[in-house]
C-alpha cells in the first residue's frame, strides 16, 4: 500500500474485494507486503516487540498486530475495528428456476439493502466454492469478474400505477435475477466449468458440495464531480474504514515503537447483527487479545484485565452524511457533510458506544491532525442503526468511540462519497497508532 494516491487505493481495494472472502485475501496479501505474517490459530503464540502479525476466522475476518514496547499489561492495546460485509443478494442453496423460458437464480436479500437499486444492473456473482476431491473436501475463492446476471425492471407499459403509487418491490417474487435462457447450463454446471476454466481445481458439477456466492455490481469505481469530489462505488459501507484502518497501520511510524500494542480487527456478519464466530459477537477479537498478552515475552499476572483497562477501540463504519433532497430526515445541528472529515457518531441509548471520555480522546487527535471533526446524532423520531462498537465494546469490556467518514446512498447497490475525507481519517487513525504520548488512563 504505497500511500501515493489513497483515494485510488481505495478504489483498487474495493475492486479487488466484491465479497467479505475477496476482501481479507486482499487485505492478507497487502499485510504480507508490508512484513506481517500470518498467525495460525492452532500454534502457540509467542511474541517480542515489533513483531507484526495477523490471523484470520474461517476466510471472512482478519484481525492484524504489530506488538508494542511494553507487555500489554502496562501499554494496552490501541484497537480500529470495522466490517468486511455489506448488504447484498446472496444465493440460495438450490438457486436453479426456471420461468417462461428463462432460467433464473434463487437469491435472499442479506442485511438491510435497498433492494430497487438493485435493478437494471449487469451484476456478477463472487465467493466461496466447496466440492468434494476423493475422500476428503476442497474450498476456494471464484469470481466470475464479467457480466452475469441481470434484475429487470417493469416496462412503465405495464406498470403506469408506479406513478401515484410508486415502487413496491416483493424480495421473494421481484429480487430473482436472470441468468440465461432455459436451455442453457445448470448453475452447477456453470460452477463447475469456471472452476476448472481458472485453474481452480478438476471439478465436475456432481462434486459440488455447498457455496457462500452473492452478486455484485460490475461497475467499476470510480470519482464524480466537477472537481473529482466524489467516489462512486459498491460496497464503500464499509470497505472504505477497512481501508483506512489497514492504511493507518501499515504506513504507521516504526523508529519509535508506541507502548500499546497496535490492533486491526475486520470483522464479516456486522450488517446481520454479528452474532456469528467470525462477527463482532463472538469470541474473535478478545481470543486474539488474550492471546497476544499470554504470548508475550515477560508478560505479567491477570494480564487481559490489565490490559483492556488501558486499552481503546475506535470503531470505524460509516457515516450518513446530510442529503440535501432529503434534510428534514436530519438532526438540524448533528448534520455532516461530504467533503467535511471525519465523523463521531453519538446515541444516548448505546446505539453507538461513544462516550464524553472517548469521543474526547478522538476529537483531541482529530485536533492535532489538523482537522475539526463533523458529529452525527440521529433525530429523536427517528430510528438509528448501530455498528459493532457497542457490541465490540460489552465483550470485551472496552472504552470505545464509533467514528466514520460521511456518505449517502448507503446500502444502495452503489454508494457516494468524498475524495477529501479520505486522507484525514487515515491520518487520524495513524496517529492514534502512532502517538507514544496518548495513554488510557486505568479506570
Amino acid at each position: 500500500m504505497s500511500m501515493l494516491d489513497p483515494v485510488r487505493e481505495l478504489l483498487d481495494f474495493i475492486a479487488a474485494s466484491p465479497t467479505p472472502y475477496h476482501a481479507v485475501r486482499r487485505t492478507t496479501e497487502l499485510l504480507m507486503e508490508a512484513g506481517f505474517r500470518e498467525q495460525t490459530a492452532a500454534s502457540v503464540w509467542e511474541f517480542s516487540p515489533g513483531d507484526r502479525r495477523f490471523v484470520t476466522r474461517d476466510s471472512g475476518s482478519v484481525i492484524a498486530f504489530e506488538v508494542g514496547r511494553e507487555p500489554p499489561s502496562f501499554g494496552g492495546f490501541r484497537i480500529v475495528g470495522a466490517h468486511t460485509d455489506s448488504p447484498n443478494l446472496r444465493l440460495r442453496p438450490r438457486p436453479d428456476h426456471t420461468a417462461y423460458g428463462y432460467r433464473q437464480l434463487g437469491v435472499e436479500p442479506y442485511g438491510g439493502l435497498l433492494l430497487h437499486t438493485w435493478l437494471d444492473r449487469d451484476l456478477s456473482v463472487a465467493g466461496r466454492v466447496t466440492w468434494s476431491e476423493g475422500h476428503t473436501t476442497r474450498a476456494a475463492l471464484i469470481d466470475f469478474e464479467r457480466p452475469l446476471v441481470r434484475i429487470p425492471n417493469l416496462a412503465i407499459h405495464l406498470y403506469r400505477e408506479i406513478r401515484e403509487d410508486g415502487l413496491k418491490l416483493n424480495p421473494q417474487q421481484h429480487s430473482v435475477p436472470i441468468i440465461g435462457l432455459e436451455e442453457g447450463l445448470d448453475w452447477s454446471q456453470l460452477v463447475a466449468t469456471e472452476l476448472r476454466a481458472r485453474s481452480l481445481g478438476q471439478v465436475a458439477a456432481e462434486d459440488l458440495l455447498a457455496f457462500d456466492l452473492m452478486l455484485y455490481d460490475t461497475q467499476p469505481p470510480g470519482v464524480l464531480g466537477q472537481r473529482g469530489e466524489f467516489i462512486m462505488a459498491p460496497r464503500l459501507d464499509n470497505l472504505a474504514s477497512c481501508h483506512a484502518a489497514l492504511a493507518a497501520l501499515i504506513s504507521a511510524r516504526r523508529s519509535e515503537l508506541p507502548p500499546a500494542t497496535r490492533v486491526v480487527v475486520l470483522y464479516d456478519h456486522e450488517e446481520v447483527g454479528s452474532r456469528s464466530a467470525r462477527g463482532a459477537g463472538g469470541p474473535l477479537l478478545l481470543e486474539t487479545l488474550e492471546r497476544i498478552v499470554s504470548g508475550f515475552k515477560g508478560g505479567e499476572p491477570q494480564g487481559l484485565p490489565r490490559a483492556l483497562d488501558r486499552s481503546m477501540l475506535i470503531s470505524a463504519d460509516m457515516a450518513h452524511a446530510i442529503h440535501p433532497n432529503y434534510a428534514e430526515r436530519h438532526e438540524p445541528e448533528h448534520s455532516p457533510v461530504i467533503g467535511g472529515g471525519p465523523v463521531v457518531k453519538t446515541h444516548a441509548s448505546q446505539a453507538y458506544a461513544t462516550d464524553s471520555t472517548t469521543a474526547g480522546v478522538f476529537m483531541h487527535l482529530c485536533r492535532r491532525a489538523g482537522f475539526e471533526p463533523q458529529q452525527f446524532s440521529s433525530r429523536n423520531d427517528q430510528p438509528c442503526g448501530s455498528t459493532i462498537g457497542p457490541i465490540s465494546a460489552a465483550r470485551a469490556g472496552l472504552r470505545t468511540v464509533d467514528v466514520g467518514n460521511p456518505m449517502l446512498s448507503m446500502h444502495s447497490c452503489r454508494e457516494m462519497a468524498g475524495s477529501a475525507d479520505v486522507v484525514p481519517m487515515i491520518d487520524v487513525l495513524r496517529l492514534f497508532f502512532e502517538d507514544a504520548a496518548l495513554r488510557i488512563d486505568p479506570s
